[in-house]
């Protein structure tokens, strides 16, 4: 059975920003979402939330977006599957061939990013050169970028450039001509029992650094150890990495502005849900965390310079 899509309504552009999610992280899309078609009320993109489920758009949610149900195929099967990574991880693998008749570009983002800026329909349009993907570095090699990355230290593979696949800006045709999507499978299947990334491996292991780098703007994966940049850059996509999101976290190591604004959307949009009644620890209060935090900057900012200057503007690319 070939991958294909059943959608609510028609593509409106050639372009889109696309989501996948299941029915647990629907409501974290849908904020970004939303967050998008703020930033960009005359766009020339569609948006899509994608997903292997029919979800059904809640009451109130934004009209216009397009809820596409992705059907994958025999590929999928035997996937690494878990608490964290279910099939909605490994959709955006499929996206690009879902699409293939709709769109010439796709931007794929994760569900849990909050935007903050940033001119996303010049972003769809920038020129890649010879590359299929276009992505922002991960941030293990923001300070050392010739760091091999451990997942392929444990294959016996060389130092590479290694993107962070949340943020993934995708020409259709070239992904699909170049089979990128069978490549990233046959790269799990040669290194089986060794992928510690799954997909974002399995995606680097496709292309093996043959692939265009984006400004960390675009994709800021927010550590304790990259926070505060962040607060001088004013990135357009902050990326909540790992387990700690701000509907989930209330600790004190993530800015309770991120929390508030989820809060109220989720109390407008799903009522019915859990609600974010707990406002947090404010920062201030984990002095520990901060102190942490303040030693790793303060030993990272000359790299972490070097590496930011190497992004003159937030459209530069680098081929």
């Amino acid at each position: 059975m070939a991958i294909g899509i059943a959608s609510n309504l028609p593509r409106r552009a050639e372009k889109a920003v696309a989501f996948a999610c299941d029915g647990n992280y629907l409501k974290y899309a849908l904020f970004a979402a939303t967050q998008l078609a703020a930033l960009a009320p005359d766009r020339d993109f569609d948006i899509c939330i994608c997903s292997t489920e029919a979800l059904a758009p809640p009451a109130g949610a934004l009209e216009g977006l397009r809820f596409c149900q992705v059907r994958i195929d025999a590929s999928f099967a035997g996937l690494n599957l878990d608490r964290r990574r279910t099939e909605a991880t490994y959709l955006r693998l499929a996206l690009p061939e879902a699409f293939a008749a709709e769109y010439r570009r796709l931007l794929y983002l994760d569900s849990d990013v909050f935007l903050q800026g940033g001119d996303f329909s010049a972003l769809l349009d920038l020129d890649l050169g010879p590359h299929a993907i276009a992505a922002v570095r991960d941030n293990s090699q923001w300070r050392t970028p010739g760091r091999r990355i451990d997942s392929f230290a444990k294959m016996g593979l060389p130092a590479t450039p290694y993107f962070n696949a949340g943020v993934l800006l995708i020409d259709v045709a070239a992904y699909n001509s170049r089979a990128i999507r069978d490549n990233a499978f046959a790269f799990a299947r040669a290194h089986p029992g060794k992928l510690i990334h799954m997909d974002q491996d399995m995606l680097n292991g496709a292309v093996m650094g043959a692939w265009a780098e984006l400004s960390p703007v675009w994709n800021w994966q927010y550590t304790w150890a990259s926070r505060l940049f962040e607060a001088m850059v004013g990135a357009n996509v902050v990326h909540f990495i790992g387990r700690k999101k701000p509907w989930n976290h209330i600790e004190g190591e993530l800015p309770l502005r991120f929390r508030h604004t989820y809060r109220d959307f989720l109390a407008a949009h799903f009522p019915d849900a859990a609600p974010l009644d707990d406002d947090g620890v404010p920062p201030q209060r984990n002095r520990a965390f901060l102190r942490k935090s303040l030693g790793k900057h303060l030993l990272a900012a000359g790299k972490m310079c070097d590496y930011l200057d190497r992004f003159p503007e937030e459209l530069t690319v680098i081929r």
